[in-house]
């Protein structure tokens, strides 16, 4: 097993892989900003070093750095957490071309299903149902307007490189297309410095619902069942569950075949994430895939009882998944709820800060997974989610009073935070009954 794994993250996903690593008796390097040089991932690695400023671009981002840091401390592997350069097929060529591990897939694979429009590709190739749309890059906005007029209206027109909500836009009729092509184009090129573009047709009252995957290098490829991420403000995800209630054991079956022949397709290695829209006639269709571990993987950890970190560190270390599809069983049902430092009241408005007290719900069938403590500052600089509140229990119901009950007793003083909004969303009836798709907070006032 490696020896040192660094660790090219930051908050609670470094928290995250520091604890794993060490119940697995190997050491830890955190890399940091200058202005994260107190942050608690810091405090917990057997190893530090300073890769650059504030800016992401200078310290997180920088490659050279992170590989120079990897090679100072006689790191032998990088797991990248979520993220920063976790999908990065340079950072991943590169670290394999300076003989560290990349604990994540081979980089043709980042390469290949982290551009949309060639992940489409190679799904449809494999018999995987997609959702009817472009087959390639669409470089002008007439090739876009013949496309929308074959498919029919509303499109939604996507950054190939996109991701997080980014360059994204809804078109539900053909005067309204060059408006959403063209600003979806500017946003894509701003945050990823690729304006390829492609559509689809716009599935309406969807449910998101992804299937996490794991592979090895020796052939085996198993799926631990769904999550369901329909509850999402301007795409990007804020409470997440296993399993779906959506979806009963006929349809889990169905779409977990297609989740793993998808990724047998492409010899895919180390965990990853398929995901579905589903619509309301229980229709399936991918739409992307996402080759690094998902902010939500702690609620597959919940239902599964498989550790996906360490799953993740055997698999790159070449060692061969330790379970097979057959012993995975589902058992109970696990929430997650996003805990960001925002204020909910002044439209997500992000509030760093200094947390003056904190106090951390517990009790049967609680986990905290966070990166602050009494006393830290929040930067202003990065991502502002501070940690992730997550609770299983026997039931849905029970795992619903479960979390009302955790997040009643979550105190954070200092800053403002999405624990209310997550308590109101826990409360509202038609969550409650599993009546929602992924327009749910777009058709509430919490």
């Amino acid at each position: 097993m490696f020896n040192k794994i660094l660790i090219a993250n930051r908050g609670e996903i470094a928290v995250r892989i520091i604890r794993a690593c060490r119940e697995m008796g190997i050491q830890t390097v955190a890399v940091y900003s200058e202005i994260d040089k107190d942050a608690l991932h810091t405090q917990m690695a057997d190893e530090t070093i300073c890769i650059g400023s504030a800016k992401a671009a200078d310290s997180y981002l920088n490659m050279n750095r992170i590989l120079s840091a990897c090679v100072v401390t006689g790191a032998e592997a990088i797991h990248p957490g979520f993220g920063f350069l976790s999908e990065n097929a340079q950072f991943a060529e590169m670290c394999a071309d300076c003989n560290i591990t990349f604990i994540g897939p081979d980089s043709k694979i980042i390469d290949m299903m982290g551009n949309k429009s060639n992940a489409r590709a190679q799904m449809i190739a494999a018999g995987v149902p997609v959702v009817p749309g472009s087959k390639k890059v669409l470089e002008t906005i007439e090739e876009a307007s013949i496309l929308a007029e074959e498919i029919g209206y509303p499109v939604m027109v996507k950054a190939s490189a996109g991701g997080g909500g980014k360059g994204m836009r809804i078109a539900e009729s053909a005067e309204l297309l060059e408006e959403a092509f063209s600003t979806a184009k500017m946003e894509a090129k701003a945050a990823f410095g690729d304006d390829s573009m492609y559509m689809e047709k716009f599935v309406e009252e969807p449910r998101h619902i992804e299937f996490q995957l794991m592979g090895d290098s020796h052939g085996n490829i198993i799926h631990l069942g769904e999550r369901e991420c329909s509850i999402q403000r301007r795409n990007q995800k804020v409470l997440e569950e296993a399993p779906s209630s959506a979806i009963d054991d006929d349809l889990r079956r169905r779409m977990g075949e297609a989740a793993v022949k998808g990724a047998k397709h492409v010899n895919y290695e180390n965990a990853g994430t398929m995901e579905f829209l589903l619509d309301k006639h229980k229709n399936f269709f991918f739409i992307e895939m996402n080759t690094r571990i998902q902010v939500e993987h702690p609620v597959t950890e919940l239902v599964t009882g498989l550790d996906l970190i360490k799953e993740q560190i055997r698999v790159a270390f070449g060692e061969p998944l330790s379970v097979t599809q057959e012993d995975i069983v589902i058992k109970g049902h696990a929430i997650e709820c996003r805990i960001n430092a925002e204020d909910p009241e002044r439209n997500f408005m992000p509030s760093p800060g200094t947390i003056e007290d904190l106090n951390l719900p517990g009790g049967l069938g609680v986990r905290n997974d966070l990166g602050v403590y009494r006393g830290y500052t929040i930067p202003p600089t990065y991502d502002s989610m501070i940690g992730k509140l997550i609770v299983h229990g026997d039931t849905r119901k029970e795992a619903i009073d479960r979390m009302r009950r955790a997040l009643g007793e979550f105190i954070v003083q200092g800053v403002k935070t999405t624990i209310d909004f997550q308590y109101n969303i826990l409360s509202d009836e038609d969550f409650v009954a599993g009546d929602f798709d992924t327009s749910f907070l777009t058709k509430k006032s919490f």
